[in-house]
């Protein structure tokens, strides 16, 4: 993973330790502190280059657009693509995120479920759209995540990234909540946010 990928800092609880070395923690040892309870299963973070980077509370409006897009999805798939909710996505070995939907095609070994294997990630912003939209995207073109949307749960506009690369993504561009949102590899689950009753706040 390129180093400008890497977050500067961890929360707030480890401003302390800034300038200092720090142990970098692999995903297996996390998984491995959450199944002994040292890490509470609810605890919600993502492991970014090695080093945890801790998820802020969802808000009732990020939790409303979920569900409408989630009833969508469920009802849109076709059969040969799978829409997992919440999945917990394993770009390498010190690197996990947890996109707040994740397409691939169905019958993939959970296992093998990597970046290049994602056809679609949908992440639902409040607090986190700047992470979401500049940081995280350009992770998720690291490891070849073909398609990224970043809804913003409020004003409902989706900074869609195509056109995937190394170095980031070829394409960007905002879309309207009336706007009709097409996966390019996911035709089927082309969708308006406006017609799944949403309507923006603002």
């Amino acid at each position: 993973m390129n180093e400008q990928l890497r977050p500067a800092s961890l929360a707030p609880t480890t401003q302390a330790a800034e300038g200092l070395p720090r142990r970098r923690w692999s995903v297996a040892e996390i998984e491995e502190m959450v199944a002994k309870g040292i890490i509470s299963e609810d605890e919600r973070f993502e492991l970014i280059g090695g080093e945890v980077v801790p998820m802020s509370p969802k808000g009732a409006r990020h939790e409303l657009v979920k569900i409408a897009l989630n009833r969508f999805f469920q009802r849109a798939a076709p059969e040969h693509l799978e829409i997992a909710q919440e999945t917990t996505l394993r770009l390498d070995q010190d690197t996990f995120v947890e996109p707040d939907f994740c397409v691939f095609r169905r019958g993939l070994d959970l296992k093998a479920l990597d970046g290049g294997a994602v056809l679609l990630a949908v992440e639902v912003a409040d607090t986190s759209l700047a992470y979401d939209t500049g940081r995280k995207s350009r992770i998720y073109a690291a490891y070849g995540v073909q398609e990224v949307w970043v809804i913003n749960a409020n004003t409902l506009v989706t900074r869609a990234h195509r056109q995937v690369s190394p170095n980031g993504y070829g394409h960007t561009e905002n879309e309207d909540y009336g706007q009709r949102l097409q996966p390019e590899l996911a035709p089927e689950l082309a969708v308006s946010l406006a017609d799944l009753g949403l309507a923006p706040i603002v």
